[in-house]
């Protein structure tokens, strides 16, 4: 077996049911700039790497109303689901999906050829190598959208950060999934925060607790390495665990409140309390405080535990009042609701991104998307180890969640082995792990 081939082909697990979770896009009229479609064509080609349900939920986004934007190509680790997110995405959208058998692409180095056919490429597959896809296809030329978390590791966003520079001085687009900053209820909530009106900022809630992500049952008839392939949620090597798998949305809009300054230190805590026999390694639940110059405290925590109480919340204590962004509320002295246009975040970033290339000034998020995405990182890394982090050191720093992506094959040995009752050693041991 190659490097790059892929044996599984029987998983039915994907990241998400995209025709119940992603809105219908609404773009309409647009054309990519820079000569990125044929000449004397419109058509915009565009490809997936990832076909997942969040992969699959963009696509949408950006196809729906729009005639002049094609699928033409996917890639994908396991034929399966490229093949059922072909369907479902054709059933859809017939006119605008075209993907022949000829740019159907599996395996791990699928996005290669992706990259060959196409305009724009939409990144979303198991986090881990997002850096490495979106250095791929800035080099080869491409706008891209990555879904976050933008990189799981200190050394994935050194190369985010690069590929993001490369895109400016290339003059591509670089759109992120972190989609709060496209949502007209948040952000004008989060302007009146950052205008003065709950006053000085003394503190920052952010909550992101509900059940697990993801398949938790291990499948059958898979190899051990194509069972942590195609559930990528569930182990940390893969997705980098849920501060910065999901707790990074949170994370983000409490950067933007406080003027996208990074903290001081963290310090976290974490482990797995909940049922041991789920599959993977990850943790089930985080807590993590932020530290800032001004002696502001961002307090945020996540918890992937089934039968437990739910709330996705950011709560924005201030000297005058309490800004809740999610809902578009201000309670105190300035009393506030948001009564303007209910528009999707979702659709949003798609329009924005493509109006931005149309007018030859392409919409580039690295600047945010790597920040908000490393503060994600350096509270993950706090809970993992027990330590203390700093912002200087974790910026500075190389660590990478072994095996590197470029060294993943289809041959390796698996990163982490189930004992004799399926139960997996969990990823980390406060205390005692160490990151370098």
């Amino acid at each position: 077996m190659s490097a790059n081939s892929n044996p599984a082909m029987s998983h039915k697990s994907g990241r998400r049911d995209f025709l119940k979770t992603a809105a219908l896009g609404t773009m309409a009229g647009l054309t990519l700039a820079r000569g990125a479609h044929a000449a004397g064509n419109d058509t915009i080609k565009v490809g997936m790497i990832g076909c997942g349900g969040r992969c699959s939920g963009a696509i949408v986004d950006a196809i729906a109303g729009e005639p002049g934007i094609r699928l033409v190509a996917m890639a994908e680790l396991f034929r399966d689901r490229l093949e059922n997110a072909r369907s479902l995405l054709a059933q859809r959208h017939p006119q605008q999906v075209t993907v022949d058998d000829d740019h159907c692409f599996v395996g791990l180095d699928a996005h290669k050829h992706v990259l060959e056919c196409v305009d724009v490429v939409f990144i979303a597959c198991a986090a881990k190598f997002h850096p490495m896809y979106l250095k791929a296809a800035i080099e080869a030329g491409k706008h891209v959208f990555v879904e976050k978390p933008h990189a799981i590791d200190p050394a994935g966003i050194q190369v985010v950060r690069q590929a993001c520079q490369l895109a400016k001085e290339k003059n591509l687009g670089v759109l992120s999934g972190l989609q709060s900053r496209f949502s007209p209820v948040i952000s004008e909530t989060i302007n009146r925060v950052r205008d003065g009106q709950i006053g000085d900022i003394v503190a920052i809630e952010e909550n992101f607790v509900r059940a697990p992500y993801g398949n938790v049952v291990r499948p059958k008839n898979l190899r051990e390495l194509e069972v942590q392939y195609g559930n990528q949620y569930r182990f940390s090597w893969l997705s980098g665990d849920d501060v910065t798998q999901s707790l990074v949305h949170n994370l983000d809009r409490a950067t933007w409140a406080l003027n996208e300054t990074p903290p001081v230190d963290c310090h976290g805590l974490g482990g797995r309390s909940g049922p041991q026999n789920l599959l993977g390694n990850v943790f089930d639940h985080h807590s993590v405080v932020y530290r800032y110059a001004n002696d502001v405290r961002v307090y945020a925590f996540c918890r992937t535990t089934p039968n437990c109480y739910d709330e996705g919340s950011s709560i924005i204590q201030g000297s005058k009042g309490i800004a809740y962004p999610i809902t578009g509320r201000i309670s105190g002295e300035n009393k506030w609701r948001y009564t303007g246009p209910q528009k999707s975040p979702y659709e949003a970033e798609h329009k924005a991104f493509f109006d931005s290339i149309r007018a030859g000034s392409p919409l580039n998020c690295g600047d945010y998307m790597a920040r908000s995405t490393l503060v994600a990182i350096m509270g993950q890394l706090s809970c993992y180890t027990g330590q203390e982090i700093r912002w200087e050191d974790i910026t500075n720093s190389n660590y990478c969640l072994e095996p590197k992506p470029e060294d993943c094959t289809w041959d390796m040995a698996p990163p982490t082995s189930p004992d004799e009752h399926g139960v997996y050693p969990v990823c980390a041991s406060p205390g005692i792990t160490k990151i370098t």
